[in-house]
């Protein structure tokens, strides 16, 4: 098991928190919690030995192509494929940012 922890800058926090996924074999669980911080702080742990570089990419990527919210994400994979990884953080992303 390798963890690994990124920071991203950030807009707002999102409305609450959420949970999207299950760690199993070959997925993922997002967990988000929102705060007022200026960052998202992202924290991974991993089954995938020495993916700290696709890791990091992947995240350089989402932060391009998305506003990120303010908060703390944690990761807990079980060796999904990056389509898996990008779905469950919309998924939770969306549902914290729906919640009541």
């Amino acid at each position: 098991m390798e963890r690994f922890e990124f920071s991203y800058p950030a807009a707002k926090p999102l409305a609450d928190h959420a949970q999207a996924g299950v760690v199993g074999s070959g997925d993922l669980e997002a967990l988000y919690e929102p705060q007022t911080t200026s960052a998202l702080k992202i924290t991974v742990t991993t089954s995938v030995d020495g993916s700290h570089s696709l890791w990091q990419h992947f995240f350089d990527r989402l932060n391009a192509l998305r506003e990120l919210p303010a908060g703390r994400l944690d990761i807990n994979d079980f060796g999904a494929t990056p389509g898996v990884a990008r779905l469950r953080i919309e998924q939770v992303f969306e549902e914290a940012e729906h919640a009541n």
